[in-house]
């Protein structure tokens, strides 16, 4: 994996739109994540031609991409938000311009896609940390969340990765502007769910379970069965919440393609466990994200007896979030029950 450059205050950071193009719809919350990028983080962004244009073209999105890795002034390239349409262009992307000019990427879930195609050109990115989500979190940016933010943009080496103190699930409705400043409602969180007493280190793959699912159903191209013996598989489900079946049955995919029984370990982000069509009460959502964790081990378990299993973790479509170094490298302590990756 190459190493990537750490940004450094007035640093210019390109806004694309690699999926949906949510800037089109809210506009006030993307002014909003631009003004947290100037204010919290010090750095400059710049706004790409398609990132606020609904009817983009898959090649304007391919364009855009390669535009902002290929542009010198530009040091890191963070997404606005995901959505369900890099499987059909991400695989056609050329290599070389990427390969040549390596920089953190920032985004998660349909974004797996992406990140998936610059791990297999050797380049690690930041599976987290989107515009919308994230940096336009309503009243203020989570103090959990703008740590390891900062950690992905400015530091190096090994940072311990710890659990947060509370969560939430679901967001305020983008098209309400007076909601830009209430806080969310937040949940006291239980913790990380440790499973198997061994340790593991290894490369952090992995993504959204839906995406994944995609890449595996359309046979795009993910790493080698010998790659994976040196990776640590990082999944969680997007806002669609799966039922534990569909969860079973994709890590049952991995375990039959021979995955499973070669990964050096398995985190899980917390479960999302309601949205605005699909409210549920707490004990509900606690129900349904303890039936994902126990048919996920179960399913690991029938390939794999011996590898550290943690669920429950603060990535993906949960906040706060930590952003994965996806790519680097990850390092489970078992017996202390601890965490490090490689920022």
């Amino acid at each position: 994996m190459k190493k990537l450059a750490k940004l450094k205050t007035g640093d210019k950071v390109a806004i694309i739109s690699p999926s949906f193009a949510a800037s089109a719809v809210w506009p006030h919350v993307h002014e909003l994540g631009l003004k947290r990028i100037r204010e919290v983080f010090e750095l400059e962004p710049v706004m790409y031609p398609i990132t606020a244009k609904l009817d983009a073209t898959l090649a304007e999105k391919a364009n855009d991409l390669v535009a902002a890795f290929s542009d010198p002034e530009i040091k890191a390239v963070i997404s606005t938000l995901g959505g369900d349409i890099q499987v059909t262009y991400i695989k056609n992307l050329p290599s070389e311009p990427f390969i040549n000019n390596p920089k953190p990427f920032f985004g998660y879930s349909d974004n797996s896609h992406f990140a998936n195609f610059l791990f297999l050109n050797g380049i690690p990115s930041f599976y987290g940390a989107a515009l919308f989500t994230q940096f336009a979190h309503q009243k203020e940016m989570n103090p959990y969340t703008v740590k390891y933010i900062k950690h992905a943009l400015f530091d190096e080496g090994e940072i311990e990765l710890v659990a947060s103190e509370s969560f939430n699930d679901i967001g305020l409705d983008w098209g309400d502007k007076s909601l830009l400043d209430k806080e969310r409602d937040y949940e006291v969180n239980e913790g990380w769910s440790w499973d198997g007493c061994k340790n593991g280190e290894g490369l952090l793959w992995g993504g959204c379970v839906e995406s994944v699912d995609e890449m595996l159903r359309h046979a795009v191209q993910i790493p080698s069965l010998e790659q994976f013996e040196d990776i640590v598989l990082m999944m969680e489900t997007s806002e669609e919440i799966p039922s534990a079946d569909y969860v079973m049955r994709f890590f049952r995919a991995l375990g039959e393609r021979g995955t499973l029984e070669r990964v050096k370990g398995v985190c899980v982000g917390r479960a999302k466990a309601r949205e605005f069509n699909k409210p549920r009460n707490p004990e509900d959502r606690a129900a349904y994200r303890k039936e994902q964790q126990e048919i996920i081990v179960k399913t690991v378990r029938a390939y794999n007896k011996d590898i550290p299993i943690v669920q429950n973790m603060d990535f993906g479509h949960t906040e706060p979030q930590i952003p994965m170094p996806y790519g680097n490298k990850i390092r489970i302590d078992s017996e202390n029950k601890q965490m490090f990756a490689q920022f």
